[in-house]
């Protein structure tokens, strides 16, 4: 494997992140030691993901739309972002159902990813006004993921927003923020690297303590810490362990997470290892047992010192598999040329785990005009599930990119009804509720986004396989569908979900589908399995269930709701193990060919019986509002949540002739709007939020509220 410069010596990846050292013309001189609210527009604006240089801040004025702010002088209660900033979604638990292929392995390498979502301080709390995003998706193959910034410029400490969080959580993943102090060619300096491990007069560790009330006031997992400043000596390296020793108790304390990056050694110089050896040992496991939970190897590993590394951490009695070896992809995906053999071998157990430097290569990589929701889909649907986009069929284990799906187990959280999907992936060119736009706007919100299938595309036909994709220009709720087109000449069955949901008699599954204009009718029928193949890359066990034909006539979108209760073989329990749809062209009245098959599914819902109305949230108020340009304002709105399981919250606007305006949604209770004016004459904007629940149900009542121009 080629010497790898990104977090290295040369850091040219990390220098991507690094925010201006000098101020532009137009940058705002800065305030004191700014440690509250992170939008840098006064209250009322733009909420940002939380950032922080550990106590000293930089020499000079800080660019535009940045925020200088010092974690030590941070408090929870004087932050005023921390709302829109708090994370709603409990880390959920998972499941390993048996594996799509026979290369797929649970219990060995697991697979984390380092991805930045955008530079340091250009995070929105909640989302944006642009299609245009990272909108990770493929979770099942993730144990890790690391909100990835940092910067000399902008602040060394990122938290992660809470979109990311929410996603990542409903699919069972734990997200770390980022501790990161630079290279001194990229603005380093040892002052902040004294500032985190600086000691109070009792010989505490005073932002060891902060961080972890950071973490655990934004509702994420734990940190990354990744100490790259040049210059230390063996007694800097001694506060260092000491400071992950105070981590390591908070982390126990609280259920964090604690992943170390292969860069500092035990005499205080930075020299990456590649390896775990006794020069870094002590960062990762010590005389007193476990230091950090995890350790990034850096990329310049080979086969020798990952085999040594595994060997090494058996002896110090802790899994090999917490090492995690850097594959870099951010300039080449999946064309990196990596040493899979070493890394993963197909004829004897996995080294050790492996973890993405930037995978969000699947978006940047597409030029201006290729970067549509379809496209950055397609390409990272190749990246994780390899050429076949079918995880049955992963490619070749011994060339080429090892796909993640040819690799590891995928892993899911759906085992509790009642479950509902709208296939939408937490970004699009319109938002629709009930099959209709109600906004015309671009979007992303990664906290909105569905748990959706994780094998992309598990089919089975005796025919022509049809394209399956995540589809943009039409949806039930959100921002997408589900899409499978083709001239098909045969039954087609898509495997959605692996579940693990108890049914009973009154259990039902509802099924939201359409065929576009001028699309072949389509017999569907929903595909349930009650038990799982016997073994890896064997056939799912389905049973099917019709669910009506869609036809293009203009009927739009309809909804099927099959009863399972008749169709279980006895009395008591039982539960879905799979479920997915078998879709078949239905020929024309004069038995010619049918064309081609364009069908949408928009919806999946199961439940059992009734459900209780979801209660409406309280009290929604307007926080602050301020100016916002062109004549515009901002407004900040906060409310009491409703009681009960919420999915997410639904702002309108209620405009003069009584007709609504969808603004936006989010998990979290407050939310933050640009860009209002006066509408046709009116004297006060007028808002109302609705609950919507697991089903996507709409509360009947709402809460409501005016703002007077």
């Amino acid at each position: 494997m080629r010497r790898r410069t990104v977090l290295g010596s040369a850091t040219t990846a990390a220098a991507a992140l690094l925010g201006p050292l000098t101020v532009p013309a137009s940058g705002r001189a800065p305030s004191a030691r700014a440690s509250g609210a992170g939008s840098g527009a006064g209250q009322a604006g733009q909420p940002h993901a939380s950032y922080w240089f550990p106590d000293a801040l930089p020499s000079g004025s800080p660019g535009e739309g940045v925020v200088w702010r010092s974690l030590k002088d941070w408090r929870p209660e004087e932050d005023a972002d921390l709302p829109f900033n708090r994370a709603s979604v409990p880390l959920a638990r998972r499941f390993t159902p048996v594996a799509a292929n026979t290369s797929a392995r649970s219990g060995q390498a697991r697979i984390s990813a380092l991805v930045a979502f955008d530079h340091t301080a250009g995070n929105p709390a909640q989302g944006g006004g642009s299609a245009d995003y990272y909108a990770l998706t493929q979770w099942a193959y993730l144990d890790e993921l690391v909100f990835w910034g940092g910067s000399a410029g902008e602040g060394l400490i990122l938290a992660p927003n809470a979109p990311v969080v929410d996603a990542a959580h409903r699919n069972g993943v734990p997200v770390l923020g980022t501790v990161f102090l630079p290279p001194v060619g990229h603005g380093g300096t040892l002052r902040w690297t004294r500032d985190l491990v600086q000691r109070d007069a009792s010989g505490g560790y005073p932002l060891a303590d902060r961080l972890a009330q950071v973490a655990v006031a934004h509702g994420f997992d734990g940190w990354f810490v990744n100490a790259e400043t040049e210059g230390g000596d063996a007694a800097l390296a001694g506060h260092m362990h000491g400071f992950l020793r105070r981590m390591r108790a908070l982390c126990d304390r609280h259920g964090l997470r604690l992943t170390w990056y292969d860069a500092l050694t035990r005499e205080g110089e930075v020299g990456w290892q590649g390896a775990l050896n006794e020069a870094n040992r002590d960062f990762f496991h010590d005389a007193r047992g476990k230091v950090s939970d995890a350790m990034f190897l850096d990329f310049r590993w080979t086969p020798d010192s990952l085999a040594s590394s595994g060997r090494f951490a058996e002896d110090l009695g802790r899994d090999r598999y917490a090492l995690q070896a850097g594959v870099d992809v951010e300039q080449d995906g999946w064309n990196t040329d990596v040493d899979w053999d070493a890394l993963v071998p197909t004829g004897k157990p996995h080294t050790v785990s492996y973890g993405f430097y930037r995978p969000e290569w699947t978006l940047t990589h597409l030029g201006e005009k290729e970067r549509t929701p379809e496209r950055f889909h397609a390409a990272d649907d190749r990246f994780w599930t390899g050429t076949s986009l079918d995880p049955a069929l992963p490619g070749r284990p011994g060339g080429g990119w090892r796909a993640p799906a040819a690799v590891v187990a995928d892993r899911s959280t759906i085992d509790a009804v009642p479950f509902a999907t709208t296939f939408n992936t937490g970004h699009g060119l319109r938002w629709y509720e009930e099959g209709r736009a109600t906004s015309d706007a671009q979007w992303n919100h990664l906290g909105l986004q569905d748990r959706l299938p994780a094998r992309r595309w598990a089919l089975t036909t005796t025919g022509t396989r049809p394209e399956v994709s995540f589809d943009f220009a039409d949806a039930w709720h959100g921002g997408s569908s589900l899409l499978a087109a083709g001239r098909l000449d045969a039954p087609v069955t898509i495997e959605l979900y692996s579940t693990r949901l108890p049914v009973g008699p009154h259990t039902t599954v509802s099924l939201t589908h359409r065929a576009a204009e001028g699309s072949a009718d389509v017999s569907v029928e929903l595909a349930v399995a009650l038990a799982e193949p016997d073994r890896p890359g064997a056939p799912v066990p389905f049973t099917y269930l019709p669910a009506g034909t869609a036809r293009p006539d203009g009927a739009g979108w309809v909804t099927a709701t099959v009863r399972l209760g008749p169709h279980l073989p006895a009395p008591g329990k039982h539960t879905v193990r799979t479920l997915g749809v078998r879709i078949t062209p239905v020929d024309g009245p004069t038995g010619a060919p049918a064309p081609a098959t364009s069908w949408r599914l928009g919806a999946l819902a199961v439940r059992d019986g009734h459900q209780a109305p979801d209660a409406p949230p309280r009290a929604l108020r307007v926080t602050d509002a301020a100016p916002d340009g062109d004549g515009t304002s901002a407004l900040r709105l906060a409310w009491q949540p409703a009681p009960g399981r919420v999915r997410h919250y639904a702002l309108h606007r209620v405009l003069p002739d009584g007709t609504r305006r969808f603004l936006g949604a989010t998990c979290q209770h407050a939310f933050f709007v640009p860009g209002l004016s006066p509408e046709q004459g009116e004297k006060a904007a007028r808002f109302t939020l609705h609950t919507v629940g697991e089903l996507y149900t709409h509360s009947s009542s709402s809460a409501s509220t005016s703002h007077l121009w």
